[in-house]
Parts: C-alpha cells; sequence; structure tokens
C-alpha cells in the first residue's frame, strides 16, 4: 500500500505592513545605490576636467587673495566714514573659485553667502575696514530713503519657523518686533532709513536680499569703482546700481 502523502504546510502569513516595508528598504536601497554611482562619476569628471596645473594656480591665486587681504586690511587703519549718512547697502559681486577661506568667512559673517546678495549695514569705521579686506568681491553705497522702500517692499522676506516668507504682512512684523514699536512695513523702512535704536533687530529680522543680475551694470571688473571697476565704495551711485537689480 502506497504511503501517504503527507498534508502540505501552511504557508506563514507576512503582515502587509512588513511586505511594504520589506519594498520600501529595497527601493531605497536601490536609489542610493544610484546616488552613490552619480557621485563617483561626478567625483572623477571633476577630477577629469581639472588638471594638476590646473589645481596648482587655483592654490595660487587663494594664496594671493590672503596677501592682498591683509594688505588692504593695513590700509583700513585710515578708513573712515566719509557721508552723513549712517547706513549702507552691501552687495557680494564676487564669486568663490579664488577667494581664500578667511576672505569667504568675513563675507559669510556679513551673511553674503551668494553671488548678488545684499545687506542694510549701520556704517562705521570697523565696517568700513571689514569692506576694504573683502574690498573686490563686494560694492557698497549709501542708500536713499526710495532705495530703502524699494528693497523692502519689492525684495523683502523673512524666516517664520525655517520658512521663507515674502514680506507683505503687518501681522507677522508686529508678532515678530511689536517688543520694539514696529508694527508695520512702513515703520521697518523707517527704521533702517534712519538707522534708529532697534537697526540690529530689524536687519536680522530680515533675510539677506536676494537681488536680480544687472545687465551690463556691472563688468566683472575687481577694480575699485572710482577707477572704472565694480567693485568697493559707490556713495550715492548705489542707487542707481539698485534700480537696475531690484
Amino acid at each position: 500500500m502506497a504511503a501517504e502523502e503527507a498534508p502540505p504546510q501552511a504557508l506563514n502569513y507576512i503582515p502587509e505592513v512588513v511586505l511594504k516595508k520589506r519594498k520600501n528598504n529595497e527601493q531605497w536601497a536601490i536609489n542610493r545605490k544610484l546616488q552613490l554611482r552619480e557621485r563617483v562619476k561626478r567625483h572623477k569628471f571633476d577630477l577629469f576636467i581639472k588638471k594638476p596645473e590646473q589645481l596648482i594656480r587655483e592654490h595660487r591665486d587663494k594664496e594671493l587673495d590672503l596677501i592682498q587681504m591683509k594688505s588692504r586690511g593695513k590700509r583700513t587703519r585710515q578708513a573712515s566714514v566719509t557721508s552723513e549718512s549712517k547706513l549702507l547697502f552691501v552687495v557680494r559681486i564676487g564669486g568663490k573659485n579664488d577667494m581664500h577661506p578667511k576672505t569667504r568667512k568675513i563675507l559669510y559673517a556679513l551673511r553674503l553667502r551668494k553671488i548678488f546678495s545684499g545687506v542694510f549695514v549701520k556704517a562705521n569705521k570697523g565696517l568700513m575696514e571689514i569692506l576694504q579686506k573683502v574690498e573686490p568681491y563686494v560694492t557698497y553705497g549709501y542708500p536713499n530713503v526710495k532705495g530703502v522702500k524699494d528693497l523692502i517692499y519689492k525684495k523683502g522676506v523673512v524666516k517664520i519657523d525655517k520658512q521663507r516668507i515674502p514680506l507683505t504682512d503687518n501681522k507677522i512684523v508686529e508678532q515678530e518686533l511689536g517688543q520694539h514699536n514696529i508694527i508695520c512695513i512702513e515703520d521697518i523702512v523707517n527704521e533702517i532709513a534712519s538707522v534708529g535704536s532697534h537697526f540690529k533687530e530689524v536687519t536680522n529680522f530680515i533675510c539677506p536680499f536676494k537681488l536680480n543680475n544687472p545687465e551690463k551694470a556691472l563688468h566683472g571688473k575687481k577694480q575699485r569703482f572710482v577707477d572704472g571697476g565694480d567693485s568697493g565704495n559707490r556713495d550715492d551711485s548705489i542707487n542707481e546700481l539698485l534700480s537696475r537689480m531690484n
């Protein structure tokens, strides 16, 4: 008599949640592998296009930038505020290819992390000395009330809960600056234009301005503005530049 066949074993039940998690993990692993592969390709490509002599030249340019910054720093002891206005607007116009890390650190301290970003600052001897150290990478001047107002209303952005929000709501102003008796956008304009007692709080509340690339207004020259270049102090001429970047 033939032996009886053993009954088939029941398959173990796997919850749908577990199956879904396994699928997600597998997809994540595939995506991660593709990302790493692309990163390796980009890295190899960068090494390929950057020849040794180019790397050496970039290193020398950065060292030269440091030497020139120190040289400008020695001249800054004679720097002074040359206008009755205490308000300056500073625009970053230079890149970072030949920039020494110490120069970048100063620009970052001024909140100028990107090209064509701008900030309002209070003019004083110490600040003028700092600006002269990074002069090839910035241009600055004394904005008028109209220039301040146009920047605030057209380009004003604030950060609330790590989100960038256009400065269009007086309620946000009152909520964040009401304790300083600043309750509307016009109050912000007046506080900045007059460099009031709460200037620091107001300018810290506003994100650095993202400006447009001004066609034909900048020529890519690191010479000072007074010598026919782009960088350095423009005095009142900053208003003409801002009108093209706003």
